[in-house]
């Protein structure tokens, strides 16, 4: 309320020509000074010559203040621009006046007119002086008033640099709320012990919680972009609120506003530099071409359609049985002004849709990103899973070959990777599918395999969030439990990189840094959020889901790694597979076996030799399976001994 008041009796009584009379007032005070000093503060001048002379400036001061425009600006929010301002004005007042009185003794405009240029030097530096001064205390008073009637935030500027300074000025000059910036944290040592307008610097090492306990600091802004997870963990470690100046290029008109500055998230501290993709291929590949996204509304979906869509392609083609979510991403194209596509709700288990699409839009290349992913419900659910992972894969799979579309990359996961799950013992049956059909096809069959995507759909990240906002707790499987995460952006576009360096058969891998311990994580988006950790939210440690591994892989047994020209994409080089029977027993299961789930999992099991249940009803068929790999060695090994006798 006295902010508001405050505010409104300076926008009402401090208008710009209330400041033009000033200063006005200001300039003839100091040419009277001028006077003064100049004759030994005495009245030993003539004084109706001074009298004279006082219109004449009055006259030439209001042109240049006219001129300048220096009266216009807020004084509240004066600056250093504000001062140049004065400068000018000062300077094109004195030059007139002195060649006017120069001009005036050569050529005698008027008679007996002049005034000593020792004074009017001495009128120029107080005027400019003076008109400075007179903002800087009203500055200053309304400042002062400000900060004591009106409740101020205090807060720590993270970063010395351009932008921290940058930073201080916003927050100065906001007229919304009060900041009252303490320090300057900066971990160069050679800037501890300065000061940036009269505000103090200090080394990093001095943040303490006592330090924030002890100054009541209530935030802690970080602007500076090269800060290292370390650093930035150790300030999420204090009991304080934790905000980032958003990078330079997202400043509106190039300016900082306080409201772009956002609370610290969890992206920010997973110790991983973000993967950049700066690749002119890209605008090659893409261009002309009629793409087919399937799962176009789930979260890595509608990024592959974001980036997509930036490209110069020739039709976009959004395939998604979510009508909902498929509508947002239509309506997302239209307001970012792209029309070159079509949203199409069918389910890919639809053999006769997915040909109908085919045959209508002719897509060249093909993105499948559709799948159950969600470990969980798809271990209760195998026949479903194999429907949409295995024969919907292998339905786009197989129209995709038929079509001769050019390229088809499909969407994989880390869990198909030494699969301890349903989930991922589907989706590397899938990823099984496709190696077996590049023998036989034109079309380049491309997988793509990563770990978990940050804020994607079912993720940890936002159900820890609304754990957070309900009050907790907060609930994890195991305290040891590890997984690797990169953001959405990051992912997709490493598919779009993977699906434009594949010839067709690869699986490629990305290097998603090191493993996050998700304990850690959580105990982070406690602090993160301002709360104690475990005064205020606790966490309840639940116990494996079924099929959950405690830690993600991204090679299985056997796997090895081929580099490429992107150091961040890597190539898998997986086990030889029987094509022939493995393609065959696929088919089959497929298409038999309907809601008899045991069936289904033994069969998949036979199928992927590394599918080891976890904490999962289907361990009970682990041993089953080993005495019939066993019994079947045997009985090849004895067949082969038949064969060599006969012989």
């Amino acid at each position: 309320m006295i902010h508001h008041y405050f505010t409104y009796l300076s926008q009402k009584y401090a208008s710009k020509w209330l400041v033009f009379a000033i200063d006005l007032i200001t300039v003839l005070v100091t040419f009277c000074a001028s006077y003064l000093i100049r004759f030994n503060f005495s009245l030993n001048f003539d004084i109706k010559q001074f009298l004279f002379q006082l219109p004449f400036v009055l006259v030439v001061a209001a042109v240049s203040f006219l001129i300048v425009g220096s009266f216009k600006s807020v004084i509240r929010h004066t600056g250093f621009t504000d001062v140049v301002n004065l400068f000018k004005s000062v300077a094109i007042m004195s030059l007139f006046t002195i060649l006017f009185v120069l001009l005036n003794r050569e050529l005698n405009f008027i008679a007996d007119f002049t005034i000593p240029l020792s004074i009017l030097v001495m009128h120029a530096l107080m005027s400019f002086v003076f008109l400075s001064a007179s903002r800087l205390l009203f500055k200053m008073t309304y400042n002062h008033l400000k900060c004591k009637y009106v409740t101020s935030k205090r807060v720590l500027i993270y970063g010395a640099g351009d932008s921290g300074i940058v930073t201080y000025n916003a927050l100065i000059s906001n007229v919304r709320e009060r900041f009252d910036v303490v320090g300057f944290i900066d971990d160069n040592h050679r800037k501890n012990g300065k000061a940036i307008n009269g505000i103090s610097i200090f080394h990093k090492n001095k943040v303490t919680q006592a330090y924030v306990d002890a100054h009541q600091i209530d935030e802690i802004i970080v602007t500076s972009e090269n800060i290292n997870k370390d650093s930035l963990l150790s300030l999420v470690n204090l009991n304080v609120k934790i905000t980032k100046v958003p990078p330079i290029e997202n400043w509106i008109n190039g300016e900082l506003n306080v409201r772009q500055i956002k609370q610290v998230q969890i992206e920010d501290l997973l110790g991983r530099a973000p993967i950049q993709i700066d690749n002119p291929n890209l605008l090659n590949e893409f261009y002309g071409e009629t793409v087919l996204v399937t799962g176009a509304a789930g979260s890595i979906g509608s990024e592959l359609v974001k980036q997509l869509a930036q490209f110069q392609v020739k039709h976009l083609v959004l395939v998604d049985q979510a009508e909902s979510p498929l509508y947002d991403v239509q309506q997302d194209l239209k307001q970012n002004g792209k029309h070159n596509y079509t949203a199409i709700v069918a389910d890919i288990r639809d053999g006769l849709r997915l040909d109908a699409i085919f045959q209508e839009y002719k897509p060249t290349m093909v993105f499948h990103a559709a799948a159950y992913k969600h470990v969980p419900l798809m271990e209760a659910s195998p026949y479903e899973a194999i429907k949409i992972n295995v024969y919907g894969t292998k339905l786009l799979a197989d129209t995709s070959s038929r079509y001769n579309v050019k390229k088809f990359v499909f969407v994989s996961t880390d869990k198909a990777v030494n699969p301890t799950s349903v989930m991922g013992a589907t989706k590397r049956m899938a990823e099984m599918y496709i190696s077996c059909l590049q023998k036989e096809s034109k079309t380049k069959f491309i997988t793509t395999r990563f770990g978990n995507v940050l804020g994607s759909n079912g993720s940890v990240i936002p159900l820890f969030k609304k754990q957070i906002e309900k009050g907790g707790p907060l609930t994890l499987t195991h305290q040891d439990i590890t997984r690797y995460f990169m953001t959405i952006p990051e992912a997709s576009q490493l598919v779009l990189e993977a699906g434009t360096m594949g010839k067709g058969g690869e699986i490629f891998i990305f290097d998603m840094g090191e493993s996050v311990k998700i304990y850690d994580l959580a105990k982070n988006m406690i602090k993160l959020s301002g709360l104690r950790f475990p005064e205020d939210i606790d966490i309840k440690i639940t116990g494996l889901r079924p099929g959950e591994k405690l830690y993600e892989e991204l090679l299985a047994n056997g796997e090895n790694t081929l580099s490429t020209y992107h150091k961040k994409i890597l190539i898998s080089k997986t086990r030889a597979l029987d094509t022939q029977t493995v393609k065959a027993e696929i088919e089959e299961l497929c298409i038999t076996n309907r809601f008899q789930n045991n069936n289904i999992v033994m069969k998949m099991k036979r199928l992927i030799p590394e599918y080891k249940s976890n904490n999962s009803d289907y361990e009970r068929f682990d041993k089953h399976v080993q005495i019939y790999k066993k019994a079947k060695e045997v009985a090849t090994t004895e067949a082969v001994d038949i064969s060599s006798k006969s012989i």
